[in-house]
C-alpha cells in the first residue's frame, strides 16, 4: 500500500492520497498507517473517531478547540464528495487567517490532515456525504470554538451559493473577534 503526501499552500496542512486497489468486488485501501505518516511529518496519535452524514449543500464549520484541548484531525469522505477547508487560527503565523480547501471524495481517495491551531469546515457537494474524522483528542465542549463560515476577512470561496447551516454556526464570531489561544511557534 502507498500514500502520497502533499503539503498545501499552508504547509502544515497536508493532503494525503491513498492508493486504492480496485477489482470486480470494489476497492481496498489503507486509511492510516502510523509508521508512514510519521516518516512524512505527521506524528499524531489519534484517540477519537467521529462520523457525519449530510445532504447536498450542508456546510459544517468553521470549528476548532482551544488549548489545552486543541484538535488535530485526519478527515476523509467515505461516501460522496465534500469541499474541505482549513483556516489558520495561529496568531503571529505568516498565514494567519488564510485558508486552504480541497475536494475529498470516495472516488479520489484523499484525506486531509489538519493540525492543531486550525479551524475546520466542510461543504457537501454530492447528494449525500459520509465523512470520517480521526482526532488526536476527545471532544471537549468547554474548549469548542468557531469562526463564521463567510467572514470576508478570511474570504473562503465556497462552491455553493446557499448553504444549509446550523443556528450555532450562523452565530459564530468573525476572525477578528474569535476566541483563539493559538500562537505560531
Amino acid at each position: 500500500m502507498s500514500f502520497i503526501f502533499k503539503r498545501l499552500k499552508i504547509p502544515d496542512v497536508i493532503l494525503i492520497e491513498s492508493k486504492a486497489h480496485l477489482d470486480e468486488r470494489g476497492f481496498f485501501m489503507e486509511g492510516y498507517k502510523e509508521s508512514i505518516f510519521i516518516k512524512n511529518g505527521i506524528n499524531t496519535k489519534f484517540v477519537q473517531s467521529n462520523f457525519s452524514h449530510s445532504k447536498r449543500g450542508v456546510l459544517r464549520g468553521l470549528h476548532y478547540q482551544n488549548k489545552p484541548a486543541a484538535l488535530a484531525k485526519l478527515v476523509n469522505a467515505v461516501r460522496g464528495e465534500i469541499f474541505d477547508v482549513a483556516v489558520d487560527m495561529r496568531k503571529n503565523s505568516p498565514t494567519f487567517g488564510k485558508w486552504v480547501g480541497e475536494i475529498l471524495s470516495d472516488k479520489n481517495h484523499r484525506f486531509i490532515y489538519i493540525p492543531k491551531g486550525f479551524a475546520h469546515g466542510i461543504c457537501v457537494l454530492s447528494e449525500e456525504a459520509d465523512v470520517s474524522y480521526l482526532m488526536n483528542r476527545e471532544y471537549s465542549p468547554e474548549h469548542e470554538r468557531g469562526v463564521i463560515w463567510n467572514d470576508p476577512q478570511i474570504g473562503i470561496k465556497w462552491p455553493i451559493d446557499k448553504p444549509i447551516i446550523s443556528k450555532k454556526d450562523q452565530q459564530q464570531p468573525s476572525l477578528k473577534d474569535a476566541d483563539t489561544n493559538f500562537v505560531y511557534e
